[in-house]
């Protein structure tokens, strides 16, 4: 049986380094905002997630299309009026994968 200690250092594992998640976003999507890098590695970095050996890929792909959905679309007053998740997510994605692509292309 695990100690508590050795159990706290395998959940720390599991969370990646705020100043790497950064320097990914800042790659992978150039286009986007400083404060908004900032944000995005803050939740991935604090938020408690079992990310379980996840690649920071899969962790910027997974938080940017979160909360661009929560937070930018209609997407939740869409699920109170009773509209399905699936197809409410169906109705916003396009606005999603837009401010990807957005924030994917170099400024220029």
């Amino acid at each position: 049986m695990k100690t508590r200690a050795e159990r706290r250092r395998e959940r720390r594992k599991q969370w990646f380094v705020q100043a790497e998640v950064e320097d990914f976003i800042r790659r992978e999507y150039p286009g986007c905002p400083e404060f908004v890098v900032a944000y995005f590695a803050t939740r991935i970095c604090t938020v408690p997630k079992n990310w379980r050996s996840a690649p920071i890929a899969e962790a910027v792909e997974v938080t940017m299309q979160n909360e661009l959905r929560h937070q930018l679309t209609d997407y939740d007053q869409l699920m109170l009026t009773g509209v399905r998740r699936k197809e409410a997510r169906c109705r916003v994605q396009s606005k999603v994968n837009a401010m990807i692509a957005r924030w994917s292309a170099k400024p220029e």
